[in-house]
Parts: structure tokens; C-alpha cells; sequence
């Protein structure tokens, strides 16, 4: 008999409405309110779609065989499930991430055999970015690159698009999700689009100042490759305290423990959802709230 392993736990994630939270102004437009909880992926994030995609492609590129070093900049999420990808297929695998994270994502990482390098707070994940490259040409490893690598979106086109479509029963309007690595919002908006053209797709960025962990509004230089601006239709704007509250009233309100880049979406959902009527609007519960827990988010 053939059995499952962890890397057949990837994905086919669960889909669930909202029960509470905008409630009443949801029923009164004939809106519903769904959450794609990719928390529940065994490294505990969306990233763990990408992470496998990236290595398993680079396989039979013959890009990369087992034993050799793995490098990647990280601000958390991709770092753990790429931690957890190169150990299920033998990888040393190296995490460049900048020393302002939290510390659950570090041991996470830690715990998965990835050995880390912390860059300074100010150079933010450019920095890690910039030393990840250097340290490629050194000859140190091979730099897999979520921000430019098609193999990113590519495996949200095929598996995060497609399980929307049959979730909802191709009756999706709206799909929302925070911007960082932009891997998700640009695959899914591919397959989305392409059912249906008239599916709307929301992009959820930081406002001036604000620092929310897996939303990033990149300087023009450092803009992921992957991404392509006609993929997302409109772009709202989330501020940290938002997003914060959000992720509380998210785990008080309707029991689901988000991260706060997973909060930020719901909170630019809600603002879609005041805007129009009829709609299935769905959000990307990007990741699980416990490796959020020494930021002081939640409460103590």
C-alpha cells in the first residue's frame, strides 16, 4: 500500500465563512465573507505551496540535487516552509532575514535544521536580499529567489486558484490578499481570470509607515519580478493598528488564528464588501497567529 507523506498535505486547504465579524452589513448586501485558511498547511503557511513548487522544479531542471546548499531572504513565512521542504528533500538550507522578526518564525526555521543570518533592522529585507545575492556569486549556495522565480505563482495558478473555483463553486466575485512576494495574488489572479474575466482582485498594502509582517509596498528597484500589475484590479491601502485589531477580533470573534498580514486582508475585504452587493468575496488566511505571539499582538 501506497501511503500519503507530508508533502501530500500541502495544499487542498479548507474554506470557511465568516460568522460574525461584518455579519450584519454582509446580510444586508447579500455578500458572504470567505477564509481560504492556509494556516493549515503543515509548515503552517501559504508559503508552503511555493516552497515545495520551487525546489521540486528546480529537481528536474537539474538546477539543484540533494545535498547541495539552499539560500533565501526571508521575513518568515517563506523561510519556515522552505526549512521544512529542504529537509523533507535533503537540502542545507540557509535563511537571511532581518533581526526585527519574530522570534517563534526564527525557531521555527531553527527547528527545521535551517541555519540563519541576521541582517541589521534598518536595511529591512532589502538588506537580506542584497547579502542573499552576494553570497551566491561568492559560490555559497544556490539562491531559489521567491520574488523572481515563476515557479512562486505558477504553483498558485495550478492548485490555489483551481481549489477557489470548485470551493465556491466557480461563484467567486472577489479575491483578496496581502501583497508581499505577490506569488499568490498573481497566480490565482491568472487562473481567475482566465474562469471568469470579471472576477475582481484586491490587493491589501500597508499604508505610509506602517509595518505589517508579510505585506510589503516594495521601492520600485526592489519590486518582485514576478509580479505583473494587471493581475490585481485595485489596491487598498491598511494601516498597522488595523490590521492588529483585526487579527484579534479575528480570533475572538470568529475562532480562526490569523497572522496579521492575514488580518489586514480581512479588513480590506470588509471595506470591498461595503462597496458592493451580491458577492462571494474571498481572503487568504495566509498564516496561523502563534508565530505572532512575542510580537504583543495578542494578548499576554
Amino acid at each position: 500500500m501506497q501511503y500519503p507523506t507530508i508533502e501530500d498535505a500541502i495544499g487542498r486547504t479548507p474554506l470557511v465563512a465568516l460568522q460574525r465579524i461584518g455579519a450584519a452589513e454582509n446580510q444586508a448586501r447579500g455578500n458572504v465573507i470567505l477564509a481560504k485558511l492556509e494556516g493549515n498547511n503543515p509548515a503552517g503557511s501559504v508559503k508552503d505551496r511555493p516552497a515545495l513548487s520551487m525546489i521540486r522544479r528546480a529537481e528536474e531542471r537539474g538546477d539543484i540535487k540533494p545535498g547541495d546548499t539552499l539560500i533565501e531572504a526571508t521575513s518568515g513565512n517563506t523561510g519556515i516552509a522552505l526549512a521544512m521542504a529542504a529537509a523533507i528533500k535533503g537540502y542545507r538550507m540557509v535563511l537571511i532575514m532581518p533581526e526585527d522578526l519574530s522570534i517563534e518564525r526564527a525557531q521555527t526555521m531553527k527547528a527545521f535544521g535551517a541555519e540563519l543570518i541576521l541582517t541589521p533592522k534598518s536595511g529591512g529585507m532589502e538588506s537580506a536580499r542584497d547579502l542573499a545575492d552576494k553570497m551566491e556569486a561568492d559560490g555559497k549556495g544556490r539562491v531559489l529567489d521567491q520574488f523572481a522565480n515563476p515557479d512562486n505563482p505558477r504553483i498558485h495558478y495550478e492548485t490555489t486558484g483551481p481549489e477557489l473555483w470548485e470551493q465556491t463553486g466557480g461563484r467567486i466575485t472577489h479575491f483578496v490578499s496581502a501583497m508581499g512576494t505577490t506569488g499568490t495574488i498573481t497566480g490565482v489572479s491568472r487562473f481567475l481570470k482566465e474562469k471568469n474575466p470579471a472576477v475582481r482582485i484586491v490587493g491589501a498594502q500597508p499604508s505610509e509607515g506602517s509595518r505589517i509582517p508579510g505585506i510589503r509596498k516594495w521601492p520600485q528597484e526592489y519590486l518582485p519580478k514576478i509580479y505583473d500589475p494587471k493581475a490585481v484590479d485595485e489596491l487598498i491601502y491598511v494601516t498597522q493598528g488595523d490590521a492588529e485589531d483585526m487579527a484579534r477580533r479575528m480570533a475572538r470573534e470568529e475562532g480562526i488564528f490569523g497572522g496579521i498580514s492575514a488580518a489586514g486582508a480581512l479588513w480590506t475585504a470588509l471595506q470591498v464588501s461595503r462597496q458592493v452587493e451580491n458577492a462571494t468575496i474571498v481572503f487568504v488566511v495566509c498564516d496561523r497567529g502563534d508565530r505572532y505571539l512575542s510580537t504583543g499582538v495578542f494578548p499576554a
